[in-house]
C-alpha cells in the first residue's frame, strides 16, 4: 500500500529502498523499445503474447548508477484487447545473473504501492540478496504502467493538502471531504480520459507477461511485496503456466481489494497499539511515559486532544490530532522508535523545541497512479452516506485509525472499472512470507491469500514485527525458506511458523518452530486481532 518516503539522490534512493519499499521515479531513461508483441484475448481470458518480439535495446542507465545496471524501454498496448492500437512505454532495468553457468532465468520485482516505482528495486536489494539468488537470475525491475518513468499519470494537483488520501472523519468536515473526493476523481479522469481506464492490476500483470516475452523467457520468477503480492497473484491466475517461482511477501487478501484492505489497517492498528503501550510501560524507567499501559495510552490520547485543539509545531511541521495518530500508527511496530516519538510529542505539547518530524507527501503522480489502480480494480460504494456511517462506527471501534480508512474516497465518484477484478483461485505453487504483527497487511489477510492460492505455502514469523519480511533481518528461518525456494524450487512440506531472529541464535539460522499447521497461524492471527 501507499508508503511514506522522502526524495534523495539516485544512489541513496536505491540503497534505502529496502527499508522504505517505495521509490521515487527518476527520469533518466533514454532507450527506445523494439516492436510490441501481438496479443490475443477472449472474453474473460488472459491476454498472452504469441508473436516474436524484437530484442530489447539495453543500455547504461546514466546518472551515478553503476554500469552493471542496464535500462530499456518496452512498448506495450494501452489496451491489451487492441494490440494494434495506442502504445505506452514501460521502463525496465536489469542486472544480469552473476554466474551465467548457473543462470535459471529472470526474477521480476515489485516493491508495493500501487504507485511505487520498482525500476531500481533490484539495485536496492543487490547488496542483500544471497549470491545463490544473484547467480541464478537476471534481476528485472520495472515501473508499472502509469508510474514514474512508465507513461506516468498526473491529476494536476499542486499541494500536499489535495493529495492526502485518508482523511479523519468529523461531522463538520465531511461535506468538504466529499467535495474533495469528487474533485480528485473528476480531475484525474478528465486529464487522463483515454489512459486511466486501462491503469489497473490486470493490465500490469499483462505487461509483466509482455516483459517475459520480450526477454525471450518461457517463464518468469517474481518477488512482490505488499501490493506486489496482489499483482503477483493476479499474474499467477491469468498466466498459470508462465509462473515459475513466486515469493509473495506481506500479503494482500484478494477478497478484500481494496476498501476492505484499507479498513483492515484500522483493526491491526488497535491490536498493535495495545501491544506497544504494554511494551512502553515495561520500559518506563527509560522513556518515562507511564508505568502502566493505561497511563501510556492516556498520555497519547491527551496529546491527540491537545493537537486537535491547537496543532503542534514539530520542528516547523504542523501536526493536528489526526497527524499524530497516523504518525504513531506507522511507528508502533517498532516500539522504541514510537516511544521516542511520543516523548517528543509530549515535549512539543509543552512548548519545548523538538527536531523536525519528516512527513510523507505524495507526488501528483503517486496520487494519480494510486487512485487509478485502487478505483480501477474494483467498484467502490457510490453513496457518500455509506462512508459516513462506516467512519462514524469505526471511529469508535478503532479509534486510532478507523475513521480515516472508512471515510469518503475518490473511488466513490470513479467511473465503473473497465473489467471485473480477477478472482484468485488456483493450485499454482508459490511461497507467502508474513510477519505476525504487520500494520499494513495483517496476518489475517495473508491467510486469505493462502486460501486463494491453494498450491502455496505460508511462512509466518511468530512475533515478527513490521511490514516486509525477506532480507530484513527479521527471521533467518523465513529468509532461508524464501532463498531455498528461489534457488531450488522446493517449497516447505506444509505451512511453517518461524521464530523471529531476535529469539533464535544467528549461528543456527535454520532453527524453526516446525508447526506445520494452518491452525497455529490462524491462532496467531486471532491473537493479533485481540
Amino acid at each position: 500500500m501507499l508508503l511514506r518516503r522522502r526524495a534523495t539522490s539516485k544512489t541513496a534512493l536505491a540503497v534505502t529502498a529496502l527499508l522504505a519499499p517505495a521509490l521515487l521515479a527518476p527520469a533518466l531513461l533514454g532507450t527506445e523499445a523494439a516492436a510490441a508483441a501481438a496479443f490475443t484475448a477472449g472474453p474473460g481470458s488472459p491476454v498472452a503474447a504469441r508473436t516474436v518480439v524484437s530484442s530489447l535495446a539495453w543500455r547504461g542507465c546514466g546518472g551515478d548508477l553503476p554500469a552493471t545496471v542496464e535500462c530499456a524501454t518496452l512498448k506495450v498496448p494501452l489496451d491489451h484487447r487492441e494490440p494494434g492500437g495506442k502504445k505506452i512505454d514501460l521502463s525496465l532495468s536489469r542486472i544480469k545473473a552473476a554466474n551465467p553457468d548457473k543462470r535459471r532465468g529472470v526474477l521480476l520485482f515489485n516493491p508495493g504501492g500501487p504507485s511505487t516505482s520498482g525500476l531500481f528495486y533490484p539495485l536496492a536489494l543487490s547488496d542483500y540478496l544471497p549470491h545463490s539468488v544473484k547467480d541464478r537470475y537476471d534481476l528485472i525491475g520495472f515501473d508499472p504502467r502509469g508510474v514514474g518513468a512508465s507513461s506516468p499519470l498526473a491529476c494536476g494537483t499542486t499541494n500536499a493538502g489535495e493529495r492526502k488520501t485518508y482523511r479523519p472523519y468529523t461531522k463538520a468536515t465531511f461535506a468538504k471531504d466529499v467535495a474533495w473526493a469528487r474533485d480528485i476523481a473528476d480531475r484525474c479522469q478528465k486529464r487522463n480520459r483515454e489512459t486511466i481506464p486501462h491503469i489497473n492490476t490486470r493490465n500490469t500483470a499483462r505487461d509483466m507477461d509482455a516483459i517475459r516475452h520480450a526477454l525471450g523467457e518461457r517463464k518468469i520468477s517474481y518477488f512482490g511485496l505488499s501490493y506486489g503480492t496482489y499483482l503477483g497473484s493476479v499474474y499467477i491466475q491469468l498466466f498459470p503456466n508462465r509462473a515459475d517461482r513466486f515469493v509473495l511477501d506481506s500479503a494482500v487478501d484478494p477478497k478484500r481489494v481494496w476498501r476492505g484492505m484499507a479498513r483492515s489497517w484500522a483493526v491491526q492498528a488497535e491490536a498493535t497499539f495495545d501491544r506497544w503501550t504494554e511494551w512502553t510501560a515495561r520500559h518506563s524507567a527509560r522513556y518515562g511515559l507511564g508505568d502502566t499501559a493505561a497511563e501510556v495510552e492516556k498520555l497519547f490520547r491527551d496529546i491527540v486532544a491537545r493537537a486537535d485543539r491547537e496543532p503542534l509545531d514539530l520542528g516547523g511541521t504542523i501536526f493536528n490530532g489526526a497527524d499524530v495518530r497516523e504518525y504513531i500508527r506507522w511507528e508502533i511496530p517498532h516500539p522504541s522508535l514510537a516511544a521516542r516519538t511520543l516523548g517528543l510529542l509530549r515535549d512539543a505539547a509543552a512548548g519545548k523545541p523538538v527536531p523536525t518530524f519528516p512527513t510523507f507527501v505524495p507526488t501528483d503522480n503517486e496520487l494519480a497512479s494510486y487512485t487509478a489502480v485502487m478505483c480501477g480494480d474494483v467498484r467502490w460504494p457510490t453513496d457518500p452516506a455509506v462512508y459516513q456511517t462506516d467512519a462514524r462506527r469505526d471511529s469508535v471501534r478503532y479509534p486510532l485509525y478507523g475513521d480515516s480508512v472508512s471515510n469518503i474516497f475518490p473511488c466513490a465518484f470513479w467511473d465503473r472499472p473497465a473489467e471485473a477484478a480477477t478472482k484468485i483461485d488456483n493450485k499454482v505453487p508459490a511461497l507467502i512470507v508474513q510477519n505476525e504483527w504487520d500494520p499494513q497487511t495483517p496476518l489475517a489477510t495473508a491467510l486469505g491469500l493462502r486460501r486463494a492460492l491453494k498450491g502455496s505455502r505460508l511462512v509466518t514469523v511468530d512475533e515478527g514485527q513490521g511490514h516486509g519480511v525477506y532480507l530484513r533481518g527479521i527471521s533467518a528461518c523465513a529468509d532461508d525458506a524464501a532463498t531455498e525456494y528461489l534457488t531450488t524450487g522446493r517449497l516447505p512440506a506444509g505451512d511453517v511458523t518461524c521464530a523471529a531472529t531476535s529469539n533464535i541464535s544467528r549461528k543456527s539460522p535454520t532453527v524453526r518452530a516446525c508447526l506445520n499447521d494452518t491452525e497455529h497461524q490462524r491462532a496467531l492471527a486471532e491473537r493479533a486481532a485481540r
